[in-house]
This record gives C-alpha cells, structure tokens and sequence, in this order.
C-alpha cells in the first residue's frame, strides 16, 4: 500500500498543473490532479480516493471545483480481503471546506501475500487541523477512538497491523495512548518508541 504524499488528494477535471487553496490569509500551492499522477505513476497499483469534502481551488481568479481527501494504493498482485472507510470526525462536506476543525476521515484495508501466504491490515488517516495548534483536544481523543474502532472491524488481532498517516498531533498525545491499546508502537523517528519492525509482505 502507498499513501498518497500528505495522506490528503484533489481531484479534478482539468489539464494538469497547479492552483492555489485560499483559507483565510493562507494560501498554498496544490497540484491540481495529483489523484491522477500518482496512479499513472504507479501501474502496478489499484488506487482508492475517499473524499472528505468538496470545495474550491484556484486558478488565478477561476474558482475550480476540487475534492479533498485520503488515497491509497495497493499493490494488484495483493489481494484486498477486507475494507472499512469512515469519518473519524464531522461527515462529507458537499458545499466547500467548512469551518476547522474540518471533516476527516480514515481507510482501513486488509491485504494477503499469496507470496507470503499471509495478511498484514494497514490503517491511515490525515488528523485533524487546528489553527490553535496540535496540543490534545476533545475532538482529537474522540477522532483517535474512532479510528480505533475502525481498525477493530477489520484487523482480527492475531496478524500484523500498522497505523500510518500525518495525525496532526504532538508526540506525547493521547492519541497514541489509544493506538497502544491495540497493540501498537509508535515508530516515528521523533520519538523513537518502536520495540518491534514492521511486518513485511
């Protein structure tokens, strides 16, 4: 599986190149097909677009309707036995970005090595964004238990799992308090907590 760059895509329905995302003062650079790119950059793989809003983009003064959200990618020669895709905060956002924190949403799928002749679950999710900060907040133990029980429907407890994906929060957050719970150890380079390697398939 391959997460789409920041675990976030647009999409839409214009030659390739860039536009702008306008929030407030801020505006960022934003490829303006980069769901399409990167699946034409990867033949190998079937890629999965999930949308947590729709809204604007762009291109100098046009405005260019765009979809926001998760990608992923699976390998063809894996075969996906098991899915499960839900908002781990708000719910799909049809009329523009909305006011933060902004919906989110994660995919959690299971795949089988027929090489390996075995099945590793792997989960993901792009957290959500606070202009204040990235300190703990309600929402953001409500958005890691959700994402916890998404994972509880698919993983069955006795393979490999990883949990993957920018989370938006700090190293001591009691978002990974709750990831342990399943098992899991947090691996990124700031904190260094991993006791176990990944599984390979």
């Amino acid at each position: 599986m391959c997460c789409a760059c920041r675990r976030c895509c647009g999409r839409r329905v214009r030659p390739p190149g860039w536009s702008i995302y306008r929030d407030a003062e801020l505006e960022l650079p934003q490829r303006a097909k980069l769901f399409d790119e990167i699946s034409a950059a990867l033949p190998g793989y079937d890629g999965f677009f999930c949308p947590t809003s729709r809204g604007a983009l762009f291109d100098g003064d046009a405005a260019i309707v765009a979809e926001f959200g998760l990608a992923t990618f699976a390998r063809k020669s894996h075969s996906i036995v098991a899915q499960a895709l839900d908002f781990v905060h708000g719910s799909f956002s049809a009329d523009g970005w909305g006011e933060h924190p902004r919906p989110r949403n994660a995919h959690c799928i299971r795949l089988f090595s027929h090489e390996r002749a075995r099945a590793v679950t792997i989960a993901h999710m792009h957290g959500l964004r606070d202009p204040s900060g990235k300190g703990d907040t309600a929402q953001r133990e409500q958005q890691a238990l959700a994402l916890a029980g998404l994972i509880g429907r698919i993983w069955p407890g006795d393979e490999g799992l990883v949990v993957c994906g920018d989370l938006n929060v700090l190293p001591d957050s009691a978002t990974f308090k709750i990831l342990a719970r399943l098992g899991l150890s947090d691996s990124s380079p700031e904190t260094a907590l991993s006791t176990r390697e990944p599984p390979t398939i």
